[in-house]
């Protein structure tokens, strides 16, 4: 992998925006997520996600003009349509909402329909528990693991983030329903890699820590078997009845074309509940109970959801952001489709 300064990625990016036609204001944020998913150690769902990023707008799949738009709402909680738009657009202003609505009734939920991937997850808790909110989001995905005890795609690796705030480090939870998420066997394949646990079925239905043949047979393995194909059910019932949009089933089988999904995010105040004092003398006595756990591996410090981004995020922006070095050319290149 090749480290370069993250201002110089973000600038990259940022040009590359543009020439995807997107305007400056919308070009300059949308690479600021990209960047700093990948300055956070996310690379699966960071730079590497870029290509996948471009061939969605070439093929009419992502829409880079188009912004969400209200279509009902009652007190604290309303449903939006990204209209086809940047997916990470249309999440960090669904989120802000939320938050927004969040400060006038101590809850705010905004439910999202037709809109596109919206890359890292983590991000949209990241950006409740750095303004001292409570965050729960998920989307659903196109059907690419199977309910449990089906040998077919049925359900979305739905992904499911949890956060809470902490002075100076969040407590961010970001979580597929799969055992492991696609763009990680992707990696794992890429490298050539077994996974360190079963990840999913090999075509004979064998449970295989092989990458390749989990791509190959489509068949993800649920969290906790049985549990993690009822929460993927659930969260995309929820996702898709409350914002009224696309369920797992309905979404394109195609990954380049994977569009018109449905999403929710909620966000909890508690300042009116509790003061600060409260809320930190809480979270650090569960943070010093779970690392007075004895490690299985001394080398392996336990940490918390959240804990190794801040690592990765210090020293990234010390040595430089890893970067793969045929997408770092692509995007550098003035070959990028035009949206028009």
């Amino acid at each position: 992998m090749l480290r370069v300064p993250f201002d110089e990625l973000y600038a990259a990016l940022n040009r590359a925006m543009q020439r995807l036609d997107l305007a400056p204001e919308r070009a300059a944020q949308c690479a600021r997520l990209f960047a700093e998913t990948t300055r956070d150690g996310i690379y699966t769902h960071g730079l590497n996600r870029f290509p996948r990023f471009v061939a969605s707008i070439a093929n009419g799949s992502t829409d880079v003009h188009a912004e969400p738009t209200r279509t009902a709402g009652i007190g604290a909680i309303e449903r939006w349509d990204g209209n086809r738009g940047i997916g990470n657009l249309n999440a960090v202003a669904s989120m802000q909402r939320a938050i927004d609505l969040a400060r006038q009734h101590g809850i705010g939920g905004v439910a999202l329909a037709n809109t596109n991937h919206w890359m890292r997850g983590g991000t949209y808790g990241w950006q409740a528990a750095e303004q001292g909110l409570f965050a729960i989001c998920w989307s659903n995905t196109l059907a690419n693991m199977p309910v449990w005890g089906a040998t077919t795609p049925t359900l979305g690796n739905t992904p499911l983030v949890i956060a809470a705030p902490h002075p100076g480090a969040p407590i961010v939870l970001d979580m597929a329903t799969s055992q492991f998420s696609y763009g990680t066997i992707a990696a794992y394949a890429k490298r050539g890699q077994p996974l360190p646990v079963d990840g999913g079925f090999d075509a004979a239905g064998n449970l295989t820590k092989d990458a390749a043949a989990i791509e190959a047979s489509q068949r993800a393995l649920p969290i906790g078997y049985w549990k993690g194909s009822g929460l993927s059910l659930l969260l995309d019932m929820l996702a898709a009845m409350l914002s009224g949009g696309l369920a797992a089933h309905q979404i394109p089988r195609d990954p380049l074309r994977e569009s018109g999904i449905s999403q929710i995010f909620l966000a909890i105040d508690p300042s009116s509940l509790a003061s600060q004092q409260e809320l930190t003398r809480i979270v650090e006595g569960i943070l010093n109970s779970l690392r007075e756990a004895t490690p299985v591996n001394p080398q392996k410090p336990i940490r918390y959801p959240g804990e190794q981004t801040l690592q990765l995020r210090e020293e990234n922006l010390r040595l430089g952001v890893p970067v793969d070095p045929e997408i770092w050319q692509r995007i550098n290149t003035p070959t990028l489709p035009h949206s028009g």
